[in-house]
């Protein structure tokens, strides 16, 4: 019989892999991150898909359609979490974050993936501990909990990661499905 393998030396196997996505028109911040069943995060890949405003919107969104097909077939996400929509002045700004995210639900649909939403306060809430934290504090905790030497760049990227961790920290749960629990970096359930 071959040598029993201590249980300190078996390497841990990811439990979820969830590829979060900051969505814009302009920029959509894509991340991709393993929680482990002790929740620990690890980063797996992350950019920014950039389209040009001059360009049509079709060709935008097919732009953001073609990366994100990529990064579903490459890295094998067990799960999407898109930030939802919230209301905003700019109705323009409004209505390409809301076709980006259709684009998203669509290539999780067709994957067969569970596509979740969270507002920004959630993804904030869970990496700070505050729904209210501002961009910089966003990245820097994002980099701390992911272990990296600096801070994730542009905000789109460290949103994409904030989104990504708070649905591997909810366990899968989504705030749409009126779960209120939410899970901070520090572990405290509030």
């Amino acid at each position: 019989a071959p040598p029993a393998v201590p249980a300190s030396s078996r390497a841990v196997v990811a439990q979820q892999r969830v590829l979060g996505i900051d969505p814009g028109l302009t920029r959509c911040g894509l991340a991709c991150v393993d929680i482990d069943p002790r929740r620990r995060a690890r980063l797996v890949e992350v950019g920014v898909v950039r389209t040009p405003p001059g360009r049509s919107p079709e060709l935008r969104l097919l732009a953001v359609a073609e990366a994100l097909d990529d990064w579903i077939a490459r890295l094998g996400p067990t799960s999407l979490s898109v930030e939802r929509v919230f209301a905003q002045d700019n109705l323009r700004s409004v209505i390409g974050v809301a076709q980006v995210m259709g684009v998203v639900m669509v290539a999780g649909a067709r994957a067969g993936l569970e596509v979740a939403q969270h507002t920004p306060s959630e993804a904030k809430a869970a990496v700070t501990g505050s729904g209210t934290a501002d961009k910089t504090q966003v990245q820097t905790m994002v980099a701390r909990i992911l272990g990296l030497t600096q801070a994730p760049r542009p905000a789109d990227a460290a949103d994409a990661l904030a989104q990504a961790i708070c649905h591997g920290w909810r366990g899968g749960r989504t705030g749409a499905d009126g779960a209120t629990e939410m899970v901070s970096a520090g572990g405290a359930v509030r």
